[in-house]
């Protein structure tokens, strides 16, 4: 997700109509939860929680399912038990779509700014936190006005302000208002939606060609829909990060391709799902998330290195030539200098002796 901000040692984030803040100690999440004043219904105080359990998918067993992959994955086996509790939300299929759209060629950062844009001038209201407006994650049918495409482009979004504008008109006005729920998991109901009847629901790969039809998505797009929007668990986004991983940990060989072409999608994605079972997706989350931290950890330890600057220069006082070397140690927090000093007393030669002259004549031609 996108939206979650951290406010004064909590989280918050607006929900299925809601302002929602959370909290974490060693043994359980605590929310609070703040409703539009003009709600006309207050839903009941358990509808939150139930909200809560939906959304994290508490209801998953991770135990068994990690037990699952590390007897088919002497990989996972290794990297995973650093990684325990990794799961996958279980988030609006619409939002899930259009935040992903954002993500292409985007990072982390500016996607989340987009997304906040998008509810702060498109949302609906929800709550006030001192000056600061909480909005709710707009519908399909308020992006299809006429001046949406050029706002959001004047807003910063690129290519992208013409995909969220023709998609949320394909959806809004040309699919069935049941269309995005008809492709979803029916073993993974939405929350507070309205069941399509089983036989209405697509397949894991009906749902991923439907998606690639729209504006804007490809093969990774519509992965991380199904997975994170749709509750397809088999479902395996596959992009340049989890290449380089089938490629290192799964003996696919080396591409002279700049970029996945469809057959090597789906065969890495092939291979992640008769390995891991019908939650490939999640274990895949698992190892994407040990490998992003593989590399944070690289990256901190390289920031904790020190520096080390060595200075050596002579100087002479009084018939004493002194040679010194400081060794100037900084890091992150502190900077040390250390000093050492070796002493030789320079021989003071007499005036007349050919010494003397020698030494006149040497300075004589290093100065001429």
């Amino acid at each position: 997700s996108f939206r979650w901000q951290k406010i004064n040692h909590e989280w918050t984030c607006t929900l299925h109509g809601r302002l929602l803040h959370l909290k974490q100690d060693s043994t359980h999440l605590h929310y609070k939860v703040t409703f539009p004043a003009l709600k006309p219904k207050t839903p009941e105080p358990k509808d939150t929680e139930c909200l809560l359990r939906h959304y994290f998918n508490l209801d998953t067993g991770l135990e068994t399912l990690y037990k699952q992959w590390s007897e088919a994955d002497s990989n996972f086996r290794k990297r995973a038990p650093q990684f325990q509790g990794v799961r996958i939300l279980r988030q609006d299929a619409w939002e899930t779509l259009i935040c992903f759209i954002c993500s292409s060629n985007n990072n982390i950062a500016r996607i989340s700014q987009m997304v906040h844009k998008l509810c702060l001038h498109y949302g609906p209201l929800i709550a006030y936190m001192g000056d600061e407006a909480f909005h709710d994650f707009p519908s399909p049918q308020a992006l299809t006005g006429d001046g949406v495409e050029a706002h959001l482009r004047a807003l910063g979004f690129g290519y992208r302000a013409k995909y969220i504008a023709e998609t949320a008109k394909i959806v809004a006005q040309e699919k069935p208002s049941d269309w995005l729920e008809s492709l979803r998991n029916p073993e993974q109901p939405g929350f507070n939606t309205t069941p399509v009847p089983k036989e209405q629901h697509a397949t894991y790969k009906e749902a991923q060609e439907q998606l690639l039809t729209l504006k804007g998505v490809g093969p990774k797009v519509a992965d991380c829909v199904c997975l994170m929007g749709l509750g397809w668990g088999e479902a395996v986004p596959v992009d340049t990060h989890v290449w380089q991983i089938a490629q290192r940990d799964y003996k696919f060989g080396k591409s002279k391709a700049k970029s996945l072409n469809k057959a090597t999608y789906d065969a890495v994605g092939d291979h992640f799902r008769n390995l891991w079972g019908s939650y490939a997706g999640w274990a895949h989350s698992v190892l994407f998330t040990a490998d992003l931290r593989e590399f944070a950890a690289q990256a901190a330890k390289e920031e904790d290195e020190p520096t080390v600057v060595k200075i050596s220069y002579r100087t002479s006082e009084g018939g004493t030539r002194k040679d010194v070397e400081k060794t100037i140690t900084i890091t992150d927090n502190n900077t040390e200098v250390k000093e050492e000093k070796r002493e030789a007393v320079i021989p003071k030669l007499e005036e007349g002796t050919e010494e003397s002259k020698q030494l006149r004549r040497s300075k004589r031609q290093r100065t001429s």
